[in-house]
């Protein structure tokens, strides 16, 4: 039983859907109208979640890596490089578009933890999971305030998850958290986008 909720709240709590409902949020922020909301939504995840998410589905199809969320570190590789490449060319049309700051910034902050994490993996498997929930807990927490501390419920039971399925250490769940929280937070104070 404890597997099965574990499982489900690994699957609910992924990087794709996680980025998805950010992208979702931060376009409609400041947004002048719904169609220019929705305009964004499109442009963010045409150019963030969809290729990464069909390079995924590809890989696993072919068994190159073991399952969508549940992979050894080596595995990580190609994606991180696919990731951070993406990453790089979203950065930039998000800035030469003229994009809404809070998503250009947003994009900057997750290319930034990409990178990061690309290195880090070399050595060691931190997590993507906590990563991604606490970087979305943090961006919520500077843009909307006080109002968005109640996200931060996701971080211990996304922890608890992936130790529970022997994804990750305790180390690496709170690395994770703490290194990608911190990330956002100096992007995001180093664009005056604090609340």
């Amino acid at each position: 039983m404890k597997k099965r909720i574990a499982r489900l709240i690994s699957n609910v709590f992924n990087p794709f859907c996680i980025t998805v409902v950010i992208m979702i949020l931060l376009s409609f922020k400041n947004a002048a109208s719904v169609a220019d909301a929705l305009k964004w939504t499109a442009i963010s995840l045409a150019i963030s979640v969809l290729p990464v998410l069909v390079a995924v589905t590809w890989l696993v199809k072919r068994k190159k890596l073991d399952a969508y969320y549940d992979n050894t570190r080596k595995q990580r590789y190609g994606v991180y490089i696919l990731a951070s490449v993406l990453g790089a060319i979203g950065c930039g049309l998000m800035w030469g578009l003229k994009a809404p700051e809070l998503l250009a910034v947003t994009f900057t902050a997750g290319f930034a933890e990409l990178v990061v994490f690309m290195g880090i993996n070399f050595y060691w498997k931190i997590s993507l999971h906590m990563a991604f929930v606490a970087g979305a807990a943090t961006i919520l927490c500077l843009v909307y305030g006080v109002i968005a501390l109640w996200t931060l419920v996701f971080l211990p039971m996304v922890a608890w998850a992936r130790i529970q399925l022997k994804q990750h250490t305790i180390t690496q769940v709170a690395a994770g958290a703490v290194l990608a929280g911190a990330i956002v937070a100096v992007i995001f104070a180093g664009f005056g986008l604090v609340v």
